[in-house]
């Protein structure tokens, strides 16, 4: 059994998506980013980070041992799940390393720049007119590099579905939302639509779906808790 940190975000979707795709036996443990949930202690210990979305594995894939196994981070967490599953993974070496290119990419270029622009345009307050730019185009950059990838395959390796497609999909999947349509690129608007269509990943977006604040975070109090940490 995987106990799966939680809060339907992009991010958490990433995992809920791939959870729900190799079939695996999970129990959600929400981490309600609003009320400050992922500052306590306890799931400090599992997400040093205090980000979610994070696992313990109570049956840890060989080699691991027999102690229940904490993972933090998207791709860390992604690998180890193909991995134990050899699910979503190509057997390819060369297809392999494309696939961890693609997700070092999502966590580097896509998720924070997305991140950063929906911070800016939903939550910010005042006028940043020029950060507000900056991450629109940086957005628009990253789904550039996407619509040039798909060009020519329906995935993003090897022609077939992977953890790729999933790692960077929720990202895209929020681009009108977040006011960038998807006109100008159509190979990624017609991918966004493939990956969409499959019932793993509609399971996977809607999890905790009725948690959900919907736009900007209502609450002063919650703004703070979001925004307003320092390391000291």
């Amino acid at each position: 059994m995987i106990d799966f940190y939680y809060w339907p975000t992009p991010n958490g979707w990433k995992i809920s998506i791939l959870l729900e795709e190799l079939g695996l036996d999970y129990r959600v443990k929400p981490v309600d980013i609003n009320a400050g949930d992922q500052f306590d202690a306890e799931f400090l210990e599992i997400s040093p980070n205090n980000r979610m979305p994070a696992i313990v594995d109570h049956a840890p894939a060989s080699g691991f041992g027999d102690n229940a196994l904490p993972i933090f981070e998207s791709a860390a967490i992604a690998r180890y799940l193909c991995a134990k599953t050899g699910q979503l993974m190509p057997a390819d070496p060369r297809l392999a390393k494309e696939v961890d290119e693609w997700l070092f990419w999502q966590v580097g270029n896509l998720g924070p720049m997305g991140g950063q622009m929906s911070h800016f345009v939903n939550y910010a307050d005042g006028d940043h007119a020029y950060a507000e730019r900056r991450y629109r185009d940086e957005y628009h950059r990253c789904l550039g590099v996407l619509e040039r990838r798909l060009k020519a395959r329906d995935y993003l390796v090897g022609g077939r579905y992977s953890v790729a497609d999933i790692i960077n999909w929720p990202w895209v999947l929020i681009a009108k939302a977040m006011g960038q349509p998807l006109d100008e690129f159509p190979a990624v608007a017609a991918w966004r639509g493939r990956v969409k269509s499959r019932e793993p990943v509609q399971r996977g977006v809607a999890l905790g779906k009725a948690w959900a604040t919907g736009g900007q975070t209502k609450s002063e109090a919650a703004r703070a808790t979001l925004f307003n940490q320092r390391g000291t």
